[in-house]
């Protein structure tokens, strides 16, 4: 089967679906990478700048360049406060508009497996990236059952349907992740584990929350309204409320960091 491409443009649906995620997430990436403050950073694949903002909250650089190849993403990224500083453009993973070694740090929130070439995409925060500088990533736990989407997406499945997959999942993979920062000369690799959990309010919020994502809601769009009903029952069924009728599950991602060699 040909995986159909999955876009991401609008900003402010993304932030409701994946933004709230990406900085539980980031949160814990962060202070694992433990930077220094007042560098340069890169942020490939920046979306709406979810983790940009994170960066200007945590880090204090004195630089941050946003690249992302969605207009939409970009446009809500530049309505952050915090992000006011940040120049954010429209690029490419895989040709990044920069000087070799500009930045003292190039991270990827949640990008990777979107890349069409990952090992491309790894080379390319390596070139731009000062000798002893970082390289890092954090990416989605795709394969294992562990992604946010996946209480939907596996009934889905369960009832024969096939929702749009990202076009290289193997990349969400611990093993393939060394792989691709070995390939590519990085030092100093490590890499751990980072599960983070998010409440919602009932389970209307969760699945109109979850209807944002281009990877399930057109596919769900789609159905008829029993197969629908039969989709959420089954969803509802996996994630079971507490007293208050909140809905309360986790979701793990794979991060890894190298430093470029000096």
């Amino acid at each position: 089967m040909v995986d159909q491409v999955i876009r991401f443009e609008d900003g402010a649906a993304y932030e409701q679906m994946m933004g709230i995620w990406s900085r539980l997430v980031g949160e814990v990436f962060l202070g694992w990478l433990a930077p220094l403050s007042g560098l340069r950073w890169i942020d490939v694949g920046c979306g709406n700048g979810a983790f940009t903002e994170l960066l200007f909250d945590r880090c204090l650089p004195v630089d941050v360049q946003g690249i992302d190849p969605s207009e939409g993403q970009l446009a809500f990224a530049r309505t952050r406060l915090s992000t006011c500083l940040a120049k954010f453009s429209k690029g490419d993973a895989m040709a990044l508009p920069f000087a070799n070694g500009s930045f003292d740090a190039a991270v990827m929130a949640l990008v990777l497996v979107f890349v069409p070439d990952p090992r491309k995409g790894v080379e390319e925060m390596v070139r731009v990236v000062t000798p002893g500088g970082t390289v890092a990533t954090y990416m989605w736990d795709m394969l294992g059952g562990r992604f946010p989407l996946d209480p939907i997406i596996l009934e889905m499945r369960g009832m024969g349907l096939s929702p749009p997959r990202a076009p290289q999942m193997e990349a969400s993979r611990m093993e393939a992740l060394r792989d691709l920062w070995n390939a590519a000369g990085l030092e100093n690799v490590e890499t751990r584990e980072i599960t983070v959990h998010r409440t919602f309010a009932n389970f209307d919020d969760f699945w109109t929350t979850k209807l944002k994502a281009p990877s399930i809601g057109p596919t769900i769009a789609a159905m008829g309204p029993r197969d629908v009903d039969t989709l959420k029952n089954r969803v509802r069924a996996r994630l079971p409320e507490d007293a208050g009728g909140r809905i309360t599950y986790g979701a793990s991602a794979h991060a890894i960091k190298g430093h470029v060699p000096r």
